[in-house]
């Protein structure tokens, strides 16, 4: 699939089929609106293409930092997998926002971009002050030689999720398999191991502390987690591995401890190399309890013991 970052980097093709949106999470019903725009092209013989933005158009209209359940990487890597043929990345501004529809759809998709035609929602609606709708896609595809295809409404609505409802089960609750059912594979972050105060290495559960590699990344709700972690990168004079590794992690600020800092810790369950430097994926599995405040260490020892056999019969075989 072909990455373009910006209209300068796009060769206008008029056999585009093509469908716009932000697509964060990629979940079911993106996925719906996503192999509907295949089977599209594939039929006509075009070309499957993504208009996407970045950053969130959220951010700028709004003014306020919006959690995201994908980076543009990451969405691009799953479209990717689906088989789009390209995806385009246009840089969502101030400016940019205050385009009109009908500027929007003659000066980016007919002339910077091409289509053939254009694959949107039953309820879709664009442009500055959202006044875009499918009557106006329908009138300038008339003129500009484009046809218009609704998705139909039980196509979206048997895949009755949002991105919204994504976030709540994440940082509000930590439902993890809520999540996964909604975006069809686990919710994931990615990370660098940094240096923690070694508290975990004392008590016998040695951690790697994850610095968040995207500042926007939604952090599910504190607590602790069954996980799958991929090594992303070996240490130096290593080879990184492609297996799932089992593991249990603790968000929060380690009441016990005193702390107060949120942090972001993973155990491995079969692993005690040290692993500082490495970038991880993490996938989150499930929530096995909540973060709380233990009365000595020891008592705190006895649940971690506690919570890596719940968290290894979680994930089976991993």
């Amino acid at each position: 699939m072909k990455r373009l970052h910006g209209l300068d980097q796009v060769r206008k093709d008029t056999a585009s089929v093509l469908t716009v949106g932000t697509f964060d999470g990629v979940h079911f019903g993106h996925q719906a609106i996503l192999r509907y725009l295949l089977e599209r092209a594939r039929a006509l013989g075009g070309i499957s293409t993504v208009l996407s933005f970045h950053p969130h158009p959220r951010e700028i209209v709004e003014g306020t930092p919006l959690p995201l359940l994908t980076t543009i990487e990451e969405r691009a890597d799953i479209m990717e997998e689906m088989g789009l043929d390209r995806l385009v990345i246009l840089p969502f501004t101030r400016e940019f926002s205050r385009l009109s529809a009908e500027a929007f759809v003659e000066d980016i998709l007919v002339r910077g971009i091409g289509l053939r035609e254009i694959v949107i929602g039953y309820d879709h609606a664009f442009g500055r002050d959202r006044r875009g709708n499918a009557d106006l896609l329908r009138t300038l595809g008339e003129k500009h030689g484009f046809t218009v295809d609704i998705v139909p409404a039980r196509i979206i609505q048997e895949q009755a999720v949002s991105s919204r409802k994504i976030r709540q089960a994440l940082e509000e609750r930590g439902d993890a398999e809520a999540a996964a059912d909604m975006l069809g594979r686990s919710y994931c972050l990615t990370g660098r191991v940094v240096r923690g105060e070694g508290r975990g290495r004392e008590m016998g559960f040695p951690t790697a502390n994850i610095d968040v590699e995207h500042p926007r990344k939604a952090i599910p709700a504190d607590g602790v987690y069954a996980v799958r972690v991929y090594r992303l990168s070996g240490p130096p004079d290593g080879v990184p591995e492609n297996r799932s590794l089992p593991g249990m992690m603790n968000i929060g600020v380690r009441p016990t401890f005193g702390g107060e800092r949120r942090m972001i810790e993973v155990h491995l369950l079969d692993v005690e190399e040290d692993m500082y430097g490495e970038l991880l994926r993490v996938e989150f599995v499930s929530r096995t309890r909540n973060e709380r405040r233990f009365a000595s260490k020891k008592d705190l020892v006895k649940q971690l013991s506690q919570d890596r056999v719940r968290s290894r019969e979680i994930l089976g075989g991993c």
